[in-house]
């Protein structure tokens, strides 16, 4: 069986079951695999405000702790469909967490699966990141990609501060208004991407649980847009039942 963390944010876990869904070659109801999601965004601190120094809350215990439930319900594999949460401050608590309770569940790690999916598929390309100021600050796909070879660029001052407005402003913030989404929002990401298109980006890392909201095209102008939750959500399948695994 299949676990979800949701609840960071909560459409994120929506998504990645409902592209769970979608990745699964399935005829019938009964031929879909089984799946928890559990959404329980009151229990997860923030994980940028935590990266940031602005909160002294890791969110990595609360996470353990919902991935060790989901164990317990029968999960085997699972998966935090929050790409800030696998930032090493928050995501070696979860991993000590589990080991401290003694857990066998299998997780799987949003960035590694992403990185090894762009390697696999597009090599020898400059990879362009959108990501939380978090995220940015501890190097979470910057350091796994320039491990493998690739060229990395980011939005940077102005740029990366539309990033973290689009997903965190009150007003017309992805987090505050995922449906629909702000004209706003999808503006400003849509530049900053360009940006990073003038900058060599080949293929786009929606690198934020919220991003593929606002920006759900797989090419834009030119650019191979790659979405994570669904990189992740494939990788679920497979490790679960590869023979029922749809074809890219």
């Amino acid at each position: 069986m299949i676990g979800i963390v949701g609840g960071l944010g909560p459409y994120g876990g929506l998504d990645i079951t409902k592209k769970i869904i979608d990745e699964t070659a399935a005829r019938s109801d009964q031929e879909h695999l089984p799946l928890l999601l559990f959404s329980c965004p009151n229990l997860i601190s923030d994980r940028t405000a935590y990266l940031l120094d602005k909160s002294n809350v890791n969110p990595g215990k609360a996470i353990a702790a919902i991935l060790r439930q989901l164990e317990m319900a029968g999960a085997t594999i699972a998966a935090i469909p929050s790409n800030t949460a696998h930032a090493e401050p928050i995501f070696s608590v979860v991993q000590d967490e589990m080991a401290r309770m003694g857990s066998t569940l299998k997780l799987l790690h949003i960035v590694y699966e992403t990185v090894r999916f762009v390697d696999e598929n597009y090599p020898d390309t400059t990879v362009g990141i959108l990501s939380t100021a978090g995220e940015q600050i501890c190097s979470l796909y910057r350091e796994a990609f320039i491990r493998k070879g690739f060229v990395v660029v980011e939005p940077e001052g102005s740029q990366q501060e539309k990033v973290n407005n689009a997903i965190y402003d009150e007003d017309y913030g992805i987090k505050a208004q995922p449906v629909p989404i702000a004209n706003k929002a999808r503006e400003d990401l849509l530049l900053v991407v360009d940006d990073l298109k003038k900058k060599g980006a080949q293929v786009i890392i929606l690198g934020c649980a919220e991003l593929p909201l606002a920006i759900p095209e797989r090419d834009y102008n030119g650019m191979t847009v790659i979405d994570p939750n669904r990189i992740l959500a494939r990788a679920l399948v497979h490790a679960l039942a590869p023979d029922k695994l749809k074809p890219l």
